[in-house]
């Protein structure tokens, strides 16, 4: 079992860690961003208080016309935890926090191959939106 809860600037440190070991690209100045005031960012600990994951969002309004929706930016487990609901509670509190502010849609983005967060998002009961993402290389 996990405990979540609001991350704090104590965190950062495993959080950087956790998500440099995941990805490969260490950026701990993206995650000190995700504790702004207007954005959801939660961890799961264990219950000897180790890092087990987090989730970091914010509700977003208007952009393109679209009303206010919930943002899932960011998700990572501990890879040794997985399966065990720990990601599933982790967005069920960030979607919990989402509809206190009143958003009945939460969105996110996923690159199209990565077949693992595409199958936990789809498990949570996500399914492709009415928006596209287009892209351009500017190099």
């Amino acid at each position: 079992m996990v405990a979540i809860r609001p991350a704090q600037a104590s965190d950062l440190p495993a959080i950087s860690a956790l998500d440099a070991r995941l990805t490969g690209s260490s950026k701990p100045d993206y995650w000190q961003d995700m504790l702004a005031p207007d954005r959801h960012f939660l961890v799961a600990e264990t219950e000897k208080g180790a890092l087990a994951g987090f989730i970091a969002g914010e509700v977003r309004a208007w952009e393109f016309g679209q009303p206010a929706a919930g943002w899932v930016f960011a998700i990572q487990i501990e890879p040794r935890l997985r399966q065990r609901g720990v990601g599933s509670a982790l967005f069920d509190a960030l979607v919990a926090r989402f509809k206190a502010q009143g958003v009945t849609r939460v969105r996110t983005l996923v690159d199209r191959k990565d077949h693992l967060i595409l199958s936990f998002f789809r498990a949570q009961g996500m399914v492709a939106g009415p928006s596209l993402q287009l892209d351009m290389d500017v190099s």
